[in-house]
């Protein structure tokens, strides 16, 4: 691992989910460090109706809304945790939803955070079960990524295709092709 992966206030939100992928989300906890490939991500923009931010600046998401590089952690049916990465300029609520990592250090703890995932490639195989596998809280919620105790940090391999496709397990901008994701890589939660 190299330096940090820093974004950038006036990048493309769509441009910077599928950069983002191959690069390591790493965090550092008492218990041990945990890093995770990113192998799928989507999009979400201020004018999308899917977007938290598209409805104006509340409580809940207002990290959303700047500076880019900050950590945007939602808490989704009653029971989950979703990571994200700000990324719109101050003032523009957009942000991508990190939904799969490839497991790559940490994998011992990751199994001891998540006991009923069967192997490696469901550990992290979605946006619940990789805040879980992760170690990561809403205490992260607004943290920035580009230092310790939780961060993005680059990665020179070179990226294989990266399939475009349509979002999961939204209603509304269900059509829009936000999602990016390694293809044929085995931990993406759905091909």
């Amino acid at each position: 691992m190299s330096s940090i992966f820093k974004i950038h206030p006036f990048s493309s939100t769509i441009d910077l989910a599928s950069r983002l992928l191959g690069h390591y989300l790493v965090h550092e906890t008492a218990e041990g460090t945990t890093v995770g490939r990113i192998v799928e991500t989507e999009a979400y923009l201020s004018d999308d109706p899917a977007c938290h931010a598209s409805r104006g600046m509340t409580k809940r998401n207002r990290v959303m809304f700047g500076p880019p590089g900050h950590a945007y952690v939602y808490f989704v049916y009653g029971m989950y945790y979703c990571f994200n990465v700000v990324t719109g300029p101050s003032g523009v609520g957009e942000a991508v939803l990190i939904r799969a990592l490839e497991p790559v250090k940490g994998v011992d703890l990751m199994f001891e955070r998540r006991p009923k995932a069967d192997r490696p490639e469901n550990l992290c195989n979605g946006p619940a079960k990789l805040v879980l596998a992760m170690g990561i809280s809403k205490e992260h919620n607004g943290i920035s990524l580009c230092e310790r105790p939780l961060w993005l940090e680059k990665n020179s391999f070179q990226k294989k295709e990266i399939v475009t496709t349509t979002r999961i397990g939204i209603t509304e901008g269900a059509h829009l092709p936000y999602r990016f994701y390694l293809k044929n890589n085995p931990f993406v939660s759905r091909r």
